[in-house]
């Protein structure tokens, strides 16, 4: 029986989705081991084994075979474009990516004025603006703090990840626009969906079950 490879996304999406897997009896013992240095974590009874990524590297392992079945946020899934299977919300990490600024840009959006939008995700912006909303906009990638760029004046509006929305209140801020919900999603390789189709199948279903309750 050939291992079937799970890749994590880092962090608390990883802490809560190995809960997850707990419950339906796919258990690691080694990954309970938070000195541990080791990269690949092994259930040899089970056949199977986990490696924590970073969230944007869990669809291309998942996409070139490298890991049977990832976890990982939709925003990833939208922002990397990967070849894979979507095959379940997991139902944790619910947040929102939403187009946010000062009240003042409200007027902006409506009017389909050019602005310029600053974000982490420019393939979802993009695809907002250009597709949906039929905006042309000049989108500005960023790798910090986004609520920045419309305080300094480098940009009108953003679009990122709102969970409380706390930190945008704090700095004056306000969500203006829903651009799509976002939660935990498992993806699987196109492969091995075809390969190691009852495997997985089964992993989907108790998963499906287990998400049913928790709801």
């Amino acid at each position: 029986m050939r291992y079937l490879t799970f890749a994590l996304a880092k962090g608390r999406l990883a802490d809560k989705s190995l809960q997850m897997f707990n419950r339906i009896g796919i258990t690691c013992r080694e990954m309970e081991d938070k000195t541990s240095r080791k990269l690949i974590f092994t259930n040899e009874e089970l056949g199977i084994r986990f490696f924590l990524a970073k969230a944007g590297d869990v669809p291309t392992y998942v996409e070139y075979g490298a890991a049977d079945i990832g976890i990982v946020g939709k925003d990833t899934i939208l922002e990397e474009g990967r070849r894979l299977y979507e095959v379940l919300d997991l139902g944790i990490g619910r947040c929102r990516m939403c187009v946010c600024g000062p009240e003042s840009a409200r007027e902006l959006l409506l009017h389909h004025e050019l602005i310029r939008v600053a974000t982490k995700y420019p393939a979802i912006a993009k695809d907002y603006f250009y597709n949906k909303k039929h905006q042309t906009v000049e989108i500005i990638r960023l790798g910090g703090s986004i609520e920045l760029a419309p305080i300094v004046g480098l940009s009108e509006v953003i679009v990122d990840i709102v969970e409380t929305g706390s930190t945008l209140r704090e700095n004056g801020l306000a969500i203006l626009e829903e651009v799509c919900p976002l939660s935990a999603r498992m993806v699987v390789n196109q492969v091995s969906m075809k390969r190691e189709n009852q495997r997985i199948t089964g992993i989907i279903r108790q998963m499906q079950e287990l998400v049913g309750k928790q709801s």
